[in-house]
C-alpha cells in the first residue's frame, strides 16, 4: 500500500517507460492526497478476499452485493441499495480434454460461457483445424458433422487493449459458426497474451435456433501443440469431458450509492464499475480494482465538500454472462437527464490518456492540463464508455469521457485464474484514483452545462 508520495513516485517511475512522462513535483495537493490513498487498493483487497470470484446469479455474486452494500454505507455514500433483476444463469461443470492420437497428452481447457454440455461421458472427435474465424465462417453446413472444430488466431499485446478486438470474435462467435457447420464441438486458443497453461474463460453467444454445442478455451501452450500436431498431417483425434448446466432465472442486481449535489436540478454524473467475475479466480484486476478506482475517488471528491452535481456510483451486476446490470440501469434510468457517463473496466494498472466524448472544448482543455502531470495525455478517440454504461449512454445521451489504464499485460490475466491481489499494483491504481479525482472534480463542480439543455432542465425543477 502507498503511504508516502515519494515511493509512489519511485514506484511510477519504474513501473513501465511511460511514467517518466510523469511531472510529480506539478500535482496537485488534491493529487498528491490521491496518491497516498489506499482505498482503492483496500476494497480491492477486501472484495477479492472476503468474498472470492462473484458469477453472476449465484450466491456468490449475491454475497458480493450484501459486502458492497455495507461498504459504500460504511465509507458515508448516500441512498445506497440493491436494486435486483431476474437473468439466465450459467455454471461450469468438469473440464478436462486429451489429445487420443497421434500423440495421447492431456490439455488444459474451461468451458466458454453459455457452452453446452457433452454430458459425463465426453464426446470424443476428429480435429478440423481453422487458422481463423473466417475459415470457420466459410465452412459449409453439414462439413464438421461429428467433428470438433480448433480455431485459433494470433493476439498480440497491445497498450490500448486493440488485440482483443481481432481475437476476441474467436470466443464471441466461433462456437456460433461451429454449430452452423455441423460440429459436435469447439476448442479455440485461449484470447490472451500470457503463455502460462491457464485457459481463459469468456462469454460466447449463440443465434437463436442454433444448438448450443460444448465450447471451450485451451491454453495458449496447448494451443501450440494441438498445431504442431495438426501440422504433423494426420488425424488428431480429441476427448472432451465439459459439463456447464443452465440454471434458467435467477437473481442478479446493481448496487448504487451517491453522493448528493448541492443542485439536484442538475443531471448526475455516473461513474461504473461491475461487481460480478468468472469463476475461475477472484477477479482482482476484473473487475474488483476498477469498484475500488470510482469508489476511492468519489469518496475523495465527497471528502472536499459536497459537489455542485451528485455523482452516482454503479457496481453493476452480470457484466461478463451478458452486460444485464448495466441493460437494467439503462432501462430504469434512461428517461432521466445523465450529464456525463464513465466506466473503469480495464485493469489497474496506469491511465495513459484521455479521450472525450464531449462538446465543450473549454471544458476538455481544462481536464487535459489538470491530467498532464499525471503523465496522461489527450488522445483523438471519441469516447465510447463500455458495457456497464452503453444502455444509459443510448438512452440518455450524456457525454463520455474515457480514463484509457495501459492494458499492455491485461490480456495476460483476464479470465484466467491468475487473476489475483498480487497481480495489482498499488502504485499504478493510486494514480488511477488521482486521474478520476481530478476529473470527477471539475466535471461535478463546472459552472457550466456538461451536455447541451441540463441547464434548462435544472431550472424547470
Amino acid at each position: 500500500m502507498i503511504r508516502h508520495t515519494a515511493l509512489a513516485a519511485l514506484l511510477l517511475a519504474t513501473a513501465a517507460p511511460a511514467f517518466a512522462q510523469a511531472d510529480m513535483r506539478n500535482l496537485t495537493p488534491m493529487q498528491q492526497e490521491a496518491m497516498d490513498d489506499n482505498l482503492a487498493y483496500a476494497i480491492t483487497e477486501g472484495l477479492v478476499t472476503e468474498v472470492g470470484h462473484r458469477m453472476a446469479g449465484t450466491e456468490d455474486e449475491a454475497r458480493a452485493r450484501a459486502w458492497a452494500e455495507k461498504k459504500l454505507t460504511e465509507l458515508g455514500f448516500a441512498n445506497v441499495r440493491i436494486e435486483t433483476y431476474r437473468m439466465p444463469t450459467w455454471v461450469r461443470g468438469k473440464e478436462t480434454a486429451e489429445v487420443l492420437s497421434p500423440a495421447p497428452q492431456d490439455m488444459h481447457i474451461a468451458a466458454l460461457g453459455t457452452s453446452g454440455s457433452t454430458g459425463d461421458a465426453g464426446i470424443e472427435g476428429e480435429i478440423a483445424y481453422f487458422p481463423s474465424l473466417s475459415r470457420l465462417m466459410a465452412a459449409p453446413a453439414g462439413s464438421l458433422t461429428g467433428k470438433i472444430a480448433f480455431v485459433t488466431h494470433d493476439m498480440r499485446a497491445t497498450q490500448d487493449g486493440s488485440g482483443y478486438g481481432f481475437a476476441g470474435p474467436v470466443r464471441w462467435r466461433g462456437p456460433n459458426f461451429a454449430a452452423r457447420a455441423g460440429a459436435s464441438a469447439i476448442v479455440i486458443r485461449s484470447v490472451g497474451t500470457d503463455h502460462h497453461r491457464n485457459p481463459h474463460t469468456g462469454g460466447t453467444t449463440f443465434d437463436e435456433g442454433v444448438k448450443h454445442i460444448p465450447a471451450g478455451a485451451i491454453s495458449n501452450p496447448d494451443a501450440d501443440t494441438l498445431e504442431r500436431l495438426v501440422a504433423l498431417g494426420r488425424p488428431v483425434r480429441m476427448k472432451l469431458v465439459l459439463t456447464p448446466k443452465d440454471l434458467g432465472m435467477r437473481e442478479s442486481g446493481n448496487v448504487i450509492a451517491e453522493v448528493p449535489g448541492a443542485d439536484p436540478g442538475l443531471p448526475p454524473i455516473v461513474i461504473a464499475c461491475h461487481l460480478d467475475s468468472w469463476d475461475l479466480s477472484p477477479s482482482a484486476i476484473d473487475d474488483a480494482a476498477g469498484c475500488g478506482i470510482i469508489t476511492a475517488a468519489a469518496k475523495r471528491v465527497m471528502a472536499m465538500g459536497q459537489p455542485r452535481r451528485t455523482i452516482r456510483l454503479l457496481w453493476a451486476g452480470a457484466e461478463e454472462v451478458g452486460g444485464f446490470g448495466g441493460e437494467a440501469y439503462g432501462k430504469k434510468y434512461g428517461d432521466q437527464p445523465h450529464a456525463l457517463a464513465m466506466e473503469s473496466d480495464f485493469g489497474a494498472d496506469r491511465v495513459w490518456k484521455v479521450d472525450f466524448n464531449l462538446a465543450d472544448e473549454a471544458l476538455k482543455e481544462e481536464m487535459t492540463l489538470a491530467l498532464a502531470p499525471l503523465g496522461i495525455e489527450r488522445g483523438d478517440a471519441s469516447a465510447h464508455g463500455g458495457t456497464d454504461v452503453d444502455a444509459i449512454i443510448a438512452a440518455a445521451k450524456p457525454a463520455v469521457i474515457d480514463l484509457a489504464q495501459d492494458g499492455t499485460r491485461y490480456f495476460d490475466l483476464h479470465h484466467t485464474p491468475d487473476d489475483t491481489l498480487d497481480k495489482v499494483d498499488p502504485a499504478q491504481i493510486a494514480q488511477n484514483v488521482a486521474a478520476w479525482t481530478t476529473v470527477l472534480q471539475i466535471a461535478a463542480n463546472h459552472d457550466g452545462a456538461i451536455v447541451a439543455g441540463e441547464e434548462s432542465h435544472a431550472e424547470g425543477q
